[in-house]
């Protein structure tokens, strides 16, 4: 069980203590990301994560933090999405009070160096440049781009390249006094630490946290009237797309059986979509089927990346197989393999340190409350055939319908009039 406490500067901590792990993980999460964003600073959040790496006041020179955690084996990231941004540090157990008082130092007193700022710039813009060039990832991109167009749930969460070159150290300290503040940040401690006086070292490596009222975020727009499709022309040697639907947010109870339609549909290799699109007509390499919820809105997709020549065929394979979810209950034999998959999925997804701090930091950032996985698998095994029926009716309606693609295609007029059911 975890245990849950506030300190007197309204900083949330949260342990997860799993005795006999010989690894623990310290994370770091802050409930900002590029929903927080105003438009011309659109990529800010990301590029703050990248500079925190970059020099402190304890370790001034870009080096010293990564040199150090690398002398204790460490495994260490931070990563930036919609709502919230995260710096973890995973190591031996005996080095939980080492990566404890590197994660903080990283996230409480970075000195934002102008020189390695600029050098950064570049950095970034090339990471934007390698999603360019990844199709299966850039996809989703625009496929959140055309689901909420130009507001921040459909911006790229890393900007674009002239914003990161035009941004300012001035812009940089004042969204983090705006946003990285006590009350918005949570720290998690996992694996097999060893929890004597564990909270006093975290209250003593985060007093300088800053303390201030949190900026908010705008509410999403979410509204569809009819069919939709973006395309981004690219000579490719396969088609990606994702299909999808706006869904459910994260308060809402229904995402329970959209997880387990979606486990029906594009969960295992044995799912509905591998056998029909893999298998059957042998028109890809991979497809899936995900949920995404987030706090005021949420959408599910399938996603593959297709044989040019089949992609007409495959579309109307995948429409075939949403419509039958909505019409059809699922049978008692695939209905008992899709809970006992997605059961077991989600406890397998938990064994290490990292998983179960993002686990219930995850929740804690967004909702501010946190379920066991005991407690989310109950609900998950709760869920029935009709539920599944009931939500597929609800989301899968023509005027619902999204598809976003990447590859040499130019006219969507083509793939407008098969979007349909």
């Amino acid at each position: 069980m975890y245990k849950k406490l506030e300190l007197k500067n309204g900083l949330r901590v949260i342990l997860v203590p799993q005795p006999g792990n010989l690894a623990a993980t310290v994370l770091v999460l802050v409930s900002t990301g590029s929903k927080y964003e105003k438009k011309e600073l659109n990529g800010i959040s990301h590029f703050l994560e990248h500079l925190c790496f970059k020099g402190t006041t304890k370790r001034p020179k870009a080096s010293m933090i990564s040199e150090e955690l690398d002398a204790l084996g460490a495994e260490y990231n931070a990563f930036t999405g919609e709502e919230y941004t995260g710096y973890y540090a995973k190591a031996e157990v005996r080095h939980t009070d080492k990566i404890l008082e590197l994660v903080s130092d990283l996230y409480v007193n970075p000195v934002f160096d102008g020189a390695e700022m600029e050098k950064e710039k570049g950095v970034i813009i090339e990471e934007l440049n390698m999603y360019e060039d990844t199709p299966m990832r850039k996809v989703q991109e625009t496929f959140t781009e055309l689901l909420y167009g130009d507001q921040p749930a459909g911006w790229p969460i890393g900007g674009h390249a002239e914003n990161i070159r035009r941004m300012t150290r001035e812009d940089i300290i004042n969204y983090r006094k705006l946003h990285y503040v006590a009350n918005s940040t949570v720290v998690v401690v996992a694996g097999g630490f060893d929890e004597k006086d564990i909270v006093k070292k975290i209250e003593a490596h985060f007093t300088n946290v800053l303390v201030g009222e949190k900026g908010q975020k705008v509410a999403t727009k979410d509204e569809q009237a009819k069919p939709k499709v973006q395309l981004q022309f690219k000579e490719t040697d396969q088609t990606h797309i994702v299909l999808g639907v706006r869904a459910y947010k994260l308060s809402d109870e229904r995402k329970y059986a959209l997880e387990v339609l979606a486990t029906v549909l594009g969960g295992g290799m044995s799912s509905r979509l591998f056998q029909k699109v893999r298998d059957e007509l042998g028109a890809a390499y991979y497809v899936k089927a995900d949920a995404s919820a987030h706090t005021d809105h949420g959408y599910f997709e399938i996603s593959a990346g297709l044989d040019h020549k089949k992609l007409k065929i495959v579309i109307e394979a995948l429409l075939g197989e949403m419509k039958r979810l909505a019409t059809e209950e699922v049978k008692d034999g695939e209905w008992k393999k899709v809970q006992n998959l997605l059961a077991g999925r989600t406890v397998l997804g938990l064994e290490t340190s990292d998983a179960l701090a993002g686990y219930y930091g995850g929740q804690e950032v967004l909702e501010r409350k946190a379920a066991t996985p005991e407690e989310e698998l109950k609900k998950i095994m709760a869920v029935t055939p009709k539920e599944v029926l009931a939500v597929a009716k609800d989301i899968f309606k023509q005027e619902k319908l999204n598809l976003a693609m990447i590859g040499p295609y130019k006219d969507a007029s083509e793939f407008e009039k098969i979007l349909k059911f």
